[in-house]
């Protein structure tokens, strides 16, 4: 197996601090181990060969299953309104966000 990713604790810190998470020294040294596994196995990927790999997204043929765009029957304006709290000119009044 190769050696470890060599991650350091600034690193560790860099990114703590981007994901604004503070973290005590005791996790910042297992996280400074910890990804530096997580590196040393990703970079695994780079021993395949992948010469005759064509590129995809999925490693299965997928595709999305949608139903026909069709008219159809549907509640009233009448009907959707009746539970609003406030309606006017057929259309659900809700407060001002903006001045």
């Amino acid at each position: 197996m190769k050696t470890l990713a060599k991650i350091t604790k600034e690193e560790v810190e860099h990114v703590a601090d981007l994901a604004r998470l503070k973290f005590s020294e005791e996790e910042k040294e297992m996280f400074t181990e910890q990804m530096g596994k997580i590196i040393t196995y990703a970079e695994r990927l780079n021993d395949l060969n992948t010469e005759d790999v064509e590129p995809t997204t999925h490693v299965m043929n997928v595709h999305n299953v949608l139903r026909a765009d069709e008219e159809r029957p549907s509640v009233s304006r009448e009907e959707a309104l009746k539970n609003a709290p406030a309606s006017k000119d057929g259309q659900v009044e809700v407060p001002s966000v903006l001045d």
